[in-house]
């Protein structure tokens, strides 16, 4: 589903439907409050969570794989536990890409799986009872609203392009919870986008002032695709395709066609034929994201290039000392 335009004015304005939805706003947070007050299990390691306070795409999966290969790089054994979304099966299962589609476990949990160990569950307790017997630490991807397992590291990712919307809760605005309760849970902020995006986004919402706030922003990675001059029609459907398609802009491409989906799309057969003409007839290359490219049918993988993001931190000191803290405080 895309997100209503409304979701997306400026809170001063929020406009006629953002007004007439807040009272149900009340019933969501409600219910959050319910979820909140569940027991939650305490895991023998420590338990990093990686989520945002507002639906769609913040970067938060490219942070939970930032966040893996660093622990990694340090010696210790990280497991992803992820709810699946969007993929029928309840787990807990590991995640296996050779046999597993995105149908299966979910786009983002098969695309983190290439390298890493994933685990999916509807009920997070049950994954991490199992992920437990091998990993030294769990992170959580999408785990801010969670209370199935005791957090030890809650990092906060928030889209400086997109901000908090209108500042309103679901379905007025985009907010999962009011953006006092969710940063008063947060220890740290990974604030992701341009620089001139960032600092915009730090003068509108001086909340995130009363939490640590590291800067970050989206990469291609470094595969060695040289994009500049060529032409490509681009394809994306995550939460703010804009993204990518500015990412395209920024290696050089020539992007003839630039069409945005909802996200997590099913790309129906005839739509990719559609596209795969429209490339062909301009000479380019068909190019989307690693995250849409695990959705797309077999016969219509190698027709596309996949173009690869990595999140850059500018400045993990912050971080990396919370989570020595951690480890540090978890150890017997």
């Amino acid at each position: 589903m895309r997100a209503p335009e409304f979701w997306s004015n400026p809170p001063e304005m929020p406009g006629l439907a953002a007004r007439l939805l807040s009272p149900v706003s009340l019933l969501w947070r409600l219910g959050g409050r319910v979820r909140a007050a569940r027991p939650s299990w305490r895991a023998p390691c420590p338990v990093i969570s990686v989520g945002n306070l507002t639906a769609g795409g913040t970067g938060k999966t490219p942070l939970v794989r930032a966040l893996a290969d660093r622990l990694t790089a340090r010696g210790h054994a990280p497991h992803i536990l992820s709810r699946g979304y969007g993929g029928r099966l309840r787990g807990p299962h590991r995640v296996d890409p050779r046999q597993d589609t995105a149908d299966d476990v979910g786009d983002e949990p098969l695309m983190l799986a290439a390298t890493l160990p994933v685990w999916i569950a509807r009920d997070r307790k049950q994954a991490a009872l199992r992920a437990v017997e091998e990993a030294s630490c769990l992170i959580l991807d999408d785990g801010h609203q969670s209370t199935a397992l005791e957090r030890d590291l809650c990092v906060v990712t928030v889209d400086a392009g997109a901000g908090f919307g209108n500042g309103r809760v679901i379905p007025a605005g985009p907010l999962r919870e009011p953006i006092s309760e969710g940063l008063a849970r947060a220890d740290a902020v990974i604030l992701i986008g341009p620089e001139a995006d960032r600092a915009a986004c730090l003068s509108k919402w001086p909340e995130l002032a009363t939490r640590p706030v590291a800067q970050a922003e989206l990469v291609p990675s470094a595969t060695g695709l040289d994009l500049a001059g060529q032409p490509v029609v681009a394809f994306a459907g995550i939460g703010r395709p804009e993204k990518f398609f500015a990412t395209l802009a920024a290696m050089g491409a020539d992007v003839r066609l630039a069409e945005p989906f909802p996200d997590h799309h099913s790309f129906p057969v005839p739509v990719l034929r559609r596209l795969l003409r429209t490339a062909r007839s301009q000479g380019a290359m068909l190019v989307t994201t690693e995250k849409d490219a695990v959705r797309l049918p077999a016969e219509f993988r190698r027709e596309v290039v996949v173009v690869p993001v990595d999140l850059r931190v500018m400045d993990w000191q912050g971080i990396d000392v919370a989570i020595q803290a951690v480890f540090a405080n978890k150890s017997p």
